[in-house]
């Protein structure tokens, strides 16, 4: 199997997912500049990455998708919770990880920057304009999500408990992006956000976190 690959939030999912359970699986690099490979894009229309490819050709988008398919085939260490109301409360903080923080943050980057210009959303190849006017709203949005998860993080050591999971990751991952719009856990959106700041040090010094 193989892992499509490029340097952004998604594919980082699944490349530390994949180091805290020590799996190694040869990476493909389907970046051409800021757009995709012409042959990716033939192989997987869905114009997204990740992608994997098993063996016997069938492919897996969407991080999520190909990182539930890694915690069946290998369990440990458990990365989607150990019971049901663990595994309840990560996929909920998960994705507002991704549907509150990532989304947010893509919203700005896509809108505002100009590699972007004619591709303002993903999952498509087809040309679409970006929308100056939502760079407002985006910015309330990382404002609301930096509060919301300073508040859970000022009870828990991770997102979720004492229990590093999927849910912190999707948020290192978010957060980090954010930091390219000038948006990270330093700037002014996460100013009040300590309990943020002490976690986001804490998950990033994770060997895993490099991946």
């Amino acid at each position: 199997m193989k892992l499509y690959n490029w340097q952004a939030p998604n594919p980082r999912r699944v490349r530390i997912f994949l180091a805290e359970k020590d799996i190694k699986i040869p990476l493909v690099d389907v970046g051409d500049g800021p757009r995709l490979k012409a042959e990716y894009l033939a192989k997987f229309p869905q114009a997204t990455v990740p992608m994997l490819e098993l063996d016997d050709g069938t492919v897996i988008g969407e991080a999520i998708a190909i990182c539930r398919y890694f915690e069946e085939i290998q369990p440990a260490p458990p990365l989607f919770g150990t019971d049901p109301l663990s595994k309840a409360q990560i996929a909920m903080w998960e994705v507002r990880a991704i549907d509150e923080g990532l989304m947010a943050f893509a919203e700005f980057y896509r809108n505002s920057n100009p590699k972007f210009v004619d591709r303002a959303l993903p999952g498509t190849d087809e040309p679409v304009p970006q929308i100056p006017a939502l760079l407002e709203r985006a910015r309330g949005r990382v404002r609301r999500i930096y509060k919301k998860f300073d508040e859970q993080l000022s009870h828990n050591a991770f997102i979720v408990g004492d229990q590093y999971s999927i849910a912190d990751i999707s948020a290192l991952c978010a957060i980090d992006f954010g930091a390219a719009s000038q948006m990270g856990v330093e700037s002014d959106f996460a100013i009040d956000c300590q309990h943020v700041k002490r976690w986001h040090a804490e998950v990033s010094a994770r060997p895993s976190a490099s991946a």
